[in-house]
């Protein structure tokens, strides 16, 4: 389980998946044609039908086109080229400008083609997603939702408030998909590092399936970004004149839970076998949320689960970066700070891990982990102790020398950790990992967006040292060390794992997503560098690989399904196929059934309507 399942190089694989890239870009297969029940203007205006100048005059003539559009027929690959075009000479044009103003403008133009054409956005998002990820996703995202009220032109997703309680079921009829596969749901409450942002929020659920599209391949079409609106506290939202929200206080207790459980029973009422996943909600609610439905829906949470995912692959992986066996996991000494979602996910799902690769007890497999949170390191002689963060509080008898709610200082100088894993959004000591048992530690700076980041990654290699491993949740350049070396930078993204997760529960129609299929794909996403990568200090894969990633993850969590008898089948594809699948065959059925963006023919059915 643990060996490099990949036996190709790094490099071949970038030149493999580029050629494969160019080949099918423009293709000149065409697609079954797609029935549609709308004419003239109405096609122009649907961004799912509409091609713009690239409706040949045969389709012009069907669907009473003809005069609508300028006389010229522009190719697929014309338009792609110049919106390009247009990209680009914006970058130009913004060139000095904040960064700010620089990624907004960005976003924007994306966004204009995304509400007039999605087959072409999604292209060129696929295309270019290493480029274009940090726009429609972290770390540009969270700049969205905060501006989210002046920049609304037009709704996207579902809106479900406080004030619809008794009408969810009849409202969720209101979306005109008859088949949805994934959805993803937030409640604002805590967006990004950016806290309550209310209504605002809905940018994370639109930019985390764009990321479903470009890197699973899920149909557009079958995705649904949900706002559940009950309120927010923030209070210069509720005095913006902009606000789109409810003007009032959140929800608290059984009242906000009646929302969500309204909520969850109507959408798998219509979509049963719905694939949803949480998002950014506050700590107390997510993991509430998660122990609530786990068991009766097929979901997860993302903050908790995610990045949980993310982190232990990373976490696997430096072990493989120091030249280690995966199974010297269990030896690791890791300071994880910030008792949130996050860092609560990452120490159950790394403490499942060591017991599971020891074969002890999770309060054994407990022993070299340590929890810092605002007020110091957590242990059980703290008074009111949050009930998430009581399962990692060390016992006074184990940390000789440390007290309850030493400093983060105190804590790195005493234990010499492996790995300093921060969720938290506030600085760490660098200076002190410098005095690590490792000869090669791990700086982790999860905290998003950038400007939450606990250090830059030129801050880290300057005072931790140019042998480290170093990853963060945004994006930072590699930073020049002098002497022809190269401080590599691991941007410990979810978007490396969330779509596989997704994508490998809804190809086997699995019932629930367990900890079982969760782990698999950490460990699948871990073993996927080959060991030359590693050891340069290169933990995950390049964003251009993600859907080559993507196929790997999935078929991972697929079998991990069908392994756990969790697996119902997939449209015609049944749990004894399931089971009989390699894994190199799981691997290509999950890969086979990504959705790729071509113009398809349209046929107009003449059902007397028009």
């Amino acid at each position: 389980m643990w060996r490099n399942i990949l036996s190709k190089s790094a490099n071949a694989a970038e030149v493999g998946k580029a050629n494969l890239r160019r080949e099918r870009r423009f293709s000149t297969a065409i697609p079954g044609p797609c029935i549609v029940h709308k004419r003239g203007a109405d096609i122009l205006h649907d961004p799912w039908f509409n091609k713009d100048t690239g409706f040949p005059m045969t389709e012009r003539d069907r669907l009473g086109l003809r005069g609508l559009l300028p006389p010229r027929v522009i190719s697929f690959e014309q338009q792609y080229d110049r919106f390009m075009d247009s990209y680009h000479s914006l970058e130009k044009n913004t060139q000095g400008q904040p960064d700010g103003i620089v990624s907004l403008s960005k976003w924007r133009i994306l966004n204009r083609l995304h509400d007039r054409n999605e087959t072409l956005y999604y292209r060129v998002l696929i295309d270019n997603i290493k480029d274009f990820a940090p726009i429609v996703y972290t770390p540009t995202v969270g700049l969205v939702c905060q501006n989210y009220s002046g920049l609304f032109r037009r709704p996207r997703g579902m809106y479900f408030s406080a004030k619809d309680k008794g009408e969810m079921m009849s409202m969720i009829y209101n979306w005109p998909a008859h088949q949805v596969d994934m959805i993803v749901i937030t409640d604002g409450s805590r967006i990004l590092g950016l806290g309550d942002l209310g209504v605002q929020g809905i940018g994370i659920p639109i930019g985390k399936l764009d990321m479903y599209v470009a890197a699973a391949g899920i149909n557009p079409q079958r995705t649904l970004p949900i706002m559940l609106d009950v309120g927010t506290n923030n209070q210069k939202l509720l005095q913006d004149p902009l606000y789109l929200g409810l003007r009032e206080p959140r929800l608290e207790g059984e009242e906000y839970l009646s929302i969500v459980d309204e909520f969850m029973e109507a959408v798998h009422t219509r979509w049963p076998k719905a694939i949803v996943q949480f998002e950014d909600f506050q700590m107390k609610w997510a993991f509430e949320t998660l122990q609530r439905y786990r068991k009766k829906f097929c979901m997860f949470n993302d903050d908790i689960q995610g990045t949980a995912g993310v982190a232990l692959a990373g976490l696997l992986g430096t072990v493989r970066a120091q030249g280690r066996p995966l199974s010297d996991f269990v030896k690791q000494k890791i300071v994880v700070v910030g008792a949130g979602s996050a860092g609560l996910g990452v120490l159950s799902m790394a403490v499942q891990a060591v017991s599971k690769m020891a074969g002890s007890s999770e309060t054994a497999a407990n022993r070299n982990f340590y929890l810092i949170d605002k007020d110091g390191l957590v242990t059980k002689d703290r008074k009111n102790i949050d009930s998430a963060a009581a399962p990692f509080a060390k016992d006074p008898g184990d940390i000789d020398g440390l007290r309850e709610g030493a400093s983060l200082i105190e804590v790195v100088k005493k234990v010499k950790p492996h790995v300093l894993l921060g969720l938290s959004g506030v600085g760490g000591v660098l200076k002190a990992m410098r005095e690590s048992d490792s000869a090669k530690p791990a700086i982790f700076a999860m905290s998003n967006p950038t400007s939450n980041a606990e250090c830059t990654a030129a801050e880290a290699f300057k005072h931790a040292g140019g042998h480290i491993v170093f990853a963060s949740g945004s994006p930072f350049e590699n930073v020049d060390l002098g002497n022809g070396r190269i401080g590599h930078v691991n941007q410990a993204n979810n978007m490396y794992l969330f779509p596989g997760i997704g994508l490998g529960s809804l190809l086997t129609g699995a019932r629930i997503i367990s900890d079982g299929m969760l782990q698999a794909a950490s460990e699948r996403l871990a073993s996927y560098m080959t060991d030359e990568e590693t050891q340069n200090g290169i933990l995950f894969p390049s964003i251009s690989r993600i859907r080559d990633v993507t196929s790997e993850v999935g078929a991972a969590v697929a079998q991990a399904a069908v392994a756990e008898e969790l697996a119902e089948g997939h449209g015609e594809v049944g749990i004894k196929e399931l089971m009989q699948m390699s894994k190199v065959e799981m691997v290509e059925y999950v890969a086979r059934n990504m959705w790729f963006p071509v113009y398809s023919p349209l046929v107009h059915e003449k059902n007397g309507s028009n």
